[in-house]
């Protein structure tokens, strides 16, 4: 790694589990100079085997690094080769960065391999004063090990679109009073069972987008079906009949609840995912919602269910049985949701075997995902908040036409090493598709499972 003349660098050094959260991440810094230790790339090569999701990005970030740095010399790939971008051409470089014998710039015992990379950037910076040294990592204890020992760390921030998770859209406003106090010219048209309102407010609500709801304190519910602006195209959706709208014998207990069956249900919308506290309904609707359109109105040809569960990609090799019965005690939530949908029957249990026999839903590992396309499918993905955004766009991308894909997650209840609620898959999702014209998004509120749920999650 050289420094031209007195220009100071700035050098990022990535840690593999950037690399694992984002296989893309080394294209991520513009002009930037990109470092990979080698340590790095010993650790992505004893972690490359299998079917795993981990494994998988380990074999992408390797592809990508070797495409990179394709057949450059070894004195090149020390000290950085040309990260070529397309018709853009070339824009900042790569290098790896090899394992020296310890200066007296050795700051920690050498035991670990995060403090073996933390003991090559400290000699890398008593070798490069006048530059800036950066380690990029997801590990929060080895970002503090770096900083004691004087190199600067970040966590990786590309695919963090939000600072704040309380700035992540709700899917809906609540205004208070009257919607109509806040228009300056209302234009009311009847289409076929259906009441448009073209709206000119006479200020700008904050962060509205295509299809988020509007609630005011009159009792109106209304649709956004365009923006513009403080002009607005909105669709009267009607408090009542979202209220008593079935699924497979389930209602909706609220307002949110309504919403989100009505997307559920809604043909036009291909992508729902529904976020929320524990017991907030997420499940219920979805599956009720799933069964109503395979079995009485035959949108869909089958229901897929997986779920991200830490454990999940190396325990279910070692369960026996077919992949549906190991993957069945993970998704005990869609059983137990089943039973509340057929408590009221003569013989709940018989009801559950008699709908897991007729129903044609899959349970489907992650890992068995990729590579798939699945076609008039409803796929359901639970425990979402646990998926990284490149994992995401893996199973968004299966789904084929006449596919709607549901996803599941509490923000508050992740449980992936260096994963956050702002780092989430489920949060990047949510932002990304903000304005898609086929998507919803709804933030459940309330805890409608049992009073202990509501006071165990207000109050513990």
């Amino acid at each position: 790694m050289e420094a031209c003349g007195a220009t100071r660098h700035t050098f990022y050094v990535l840690d593999t589990n950037v690399l694992i959260h984002d296989p893309n991440a080394l294209l991520n810094f513009e002009e930037h100079h990109v470092i990979i230790p080698m340590t790095v790339l010993e650790e992505l090569d004893k972690l490359k085997s299998g079917k795993t999701s981990t494994a998988a990005d380990c074999r992408q970030a390797i592809r990508l690094i070797d495409h990179t740095l394709a057949d450059a010399p070894p004195d090149l790939v020390e000290s950085g080769v040309p990260i070529q971008r397309g018709k853009a051409g070339p824009n900042g470089t790569l290098a790896i960065l090899m394992d020296r014998t310890p200066t007296p710039a050795h700051c920690l015992p050498n035991d670990l391999n995060d403090n073996k990379i933390i003991n090559q950037l400290c000699q890398l910076q008593h070798r490069h004063p006048e530059d800036r040294i950066v380690l990029v990592s997801k590990d929060i204890n080895m970002r503090l090990k770096a900083r004691a020992c004087g190199i600067d760390a970040e966590d990786y921030h590309t695919d963090q679109l939000l600072d704040d998770i309380n700035l992540l859209a709700r899917g809906y406003h609540q205004i208070e009073g009257s919607f109509w106090d806040r228009a300056s010219r209302v234009e009311t048209r009847q289409l076929t069972g259906q009441t448009l309102h073209d709206v000119q407010l006479v200020d700008n609500l904050p962060a509205l987008h295509i299809n988020d709801f509007i609630l005011d304190e009159q009792g109106f519910v209304g649709q956004i079906k365009a923006v513009d602006g403080v002009n607005l195209q909105v669709l009267d959706m009607h408090r009542e009949p979202l209220l008593h709208q079935e699924a497979w014998g389930l209602r909706p207990r609220d307002i949110f609840q309504a919403l989100a069956m009505h997307a559920l249900l809604d043909p036009d919308i291909h992508l729902v995912n529904l976020t929320g506290a524990a017991g907030s309904g997420k499940t219920i609707l979805a599956l009720a919602a799933a069964i109503e359109q395979t079995m009485v109105t035959k949108t869909y040809r089958r229901i897929i269910a997986t779920r991200s569960t830490q454990g999940l990609d190396e325990d279910i090799g070692f369960l026996p049985g077919t992949e549906k019965e190991k993957m069945e005690p993970w998704l005990g939530a869609i059983t137990d949701n089943l039973e509340a949908l057929h408590m009221d029957d003569e013989c709940t249990h018989s009801s559950v075997e008699y709908i897991l026999d007729r129903v044609p839903l899959q349970f489907k590992s992650l890992n068995y995902i990729r590579g798939r396309s699945f076609q008039q499918s409803f796929i359901l993905i639970d425990e979402s908040q646990n998926l990284t955004p490149h994992q995401i766009k893996t199973i968004i991308t299966r789904a084929g036409n006449g596919s709607k894909v549901v996803c599941l997650g509490n923000l508050a209840q992740i449980d992936t090493p260096y994963l956050n609620a702002t780092s989430s898959g489920l949060t990047y999702l949510t932002e990304c598709f903000k304005d898609f014209p086929h998507g919803v998004h709804i933030h459940l509120q309330g805890v409608p499972r049992s009073i202990l749920a509501e006071y165990a999650e207000t109050h513990l």
